[in-house]
């Protein structure tokens, strides 16, 4: 690993692999993508798995390839469908360049087998082709994500930012390095140091060196420095954004309507509303503005929701009106389902649903008598 530490000697981690790879094999979690060599699928989950929980990932992973088991079906699916399966996953641009690659590979006929051509689709970059060309055609291109780096920074006693591109172009050639000869382990080698960082090497605490199976190898671990790396450069803190959401209720229906084609969730569905906190005369007024008539006040919320760079501080006013007004798509209790609504509205979502469903049993009640 000399390419990554100017203390480090690539003969320091010769060894490295043969234990890594024993532990991994006798202690993975069993994780449904871990189970296929199929391009395809394992593309999908690395996709899910950005900035996402492999927890959260599971269930939705089987649902969407049931809906789409194969990259064809993926293609020729309509856009909503794919978004409404990728609810709960959040950050939809992946899905959308999902989509849009799955397109171009059909085009093609055949699955892309090179960097080259994995890196020219839509939203694949270094890690998921790496990740795509270690575990399903046995390449020897490593998948660097932040387990890796946290991983790697510990080895060798990294006092850099690791997520800085010079450092992390280091640390890639070094990983590359330590690939084994066989077929079989490099298909998991990569799997292997995520696996060690996800639930050894962990972040934010001490590293549980103890359970490590390359302690032996590790400068900051020797040197009692691995709890306190990997380095980070500080994020800019969040802005903060404050909202009033309306719930607006209409003969069994709700109203929602589509957001801006660019932007954050661009082209998703949202409950209606408008920047600030509003007081219930200000929020009066906003209904009146749609061209709506309020019938019954039924509640008032609040709820928030974290971004990346933003945070959403919203209040959520639920009310009966009369009238169609403005843009507005007047959505059942089965198009409420169907329509992707980011989870940002998930507070309102289900306040909406459980109003709907009220207002329907109620009605079923009343037909039965």
């Amino acid at each position: 690993m000399e390419s990554a530490w100017a203390d480090g000697t690539a003969e320091r981690y010769r060894d490295l692999p043969g234990p890594l790879l024993a532990w991994y094999r006798a202690n993975a979690r069993d994780l449904p993508w871990r189970r296929d060599r199929d391009p395809y699928r394992i593309w999908v989950s690395e996709i899910m798995l950005q900035q996402t929980r492999a927890a959260a990932v599971t269930e939705r992973y089987e649902r969407f390839l049931e809906a789409f088991p194969d990259v064809g079906s993926l293609a020729a699916a309509p856009e909503d469908r794919v978004l409404s399966l990728w609810q709960g996953l959040g950050y939809y641009r992946r899905a959308r360049a999902l989509h849009a690659a799955a397109k171009e590979i059909a085009a093609r006929g055949r699955f892309p087998d090179t960097y080259e051509e994995l890196t020219a689709l839509p939203g694949i970059g270094d890690y998921t082709a790496g990740a795509i060309l270690s575990a399903a055609f046995a390449r020897p291109v490593p998948a660097v994500d932040g387990n890796v780096l946290r991983v790697a920074a510990r080895l060798g006693d990294l006092h850099e930012d690791p997520r800085s591109p010079a450092v992390l172009r280091r640390i890639r050639d070094a990983v590359a390095s330590l690939y084994p000869a066989a077929e079989e382990d490099i298909r998991i080698f990569g799997q292997a140091l995520m696996e060690l960082g996800a639930t050894v090497c962990v972040p934010d605490g001490t590293p549980r060196c103890g359970e490590c199976p390359v302690s032996a190898w590790c400068l900051g671990r020797e040197r009692g420095t691995a709890a306190s790396l990997p380095v980070r450069t500080p994020k800019k803190a969040r802005r903060k954004e404050d909202l009033t959401v309306f719930v607006f209720l209409r003969e069994g229906r709700t109203a929602l309507r589509e957001r801006p084609a660019e932007g954050l969730l661009a082209g998703l569905w949202e409950f209606p509303n408008v920047p600030g906190i509003l007081d219930e005369a200000g929020a009066a007024e906003t209904v009146t503005s749609w061209g709506l008539a309020p019938s019954g006040w039924l509640g008032r919320m609040e709820a928030s929701h974290v971004f990346t760079h933003v945070e959403w501080r919203m209040r959520i006013y639920v009310l009966t009106v009369s009238g169609a007004g403005d843009g507005l798509f007047w959505a059942d209790r089965t198009e409420l389902a169907e329509k992707a609504v980011p989870s940002a509205f998930a507070r309102a979502r289900s306040e909406a649903a459980v109003r709907m469903d009220g207002e329907a049993a109620h009605m079923d009640g009343e037909a039965a008598t």
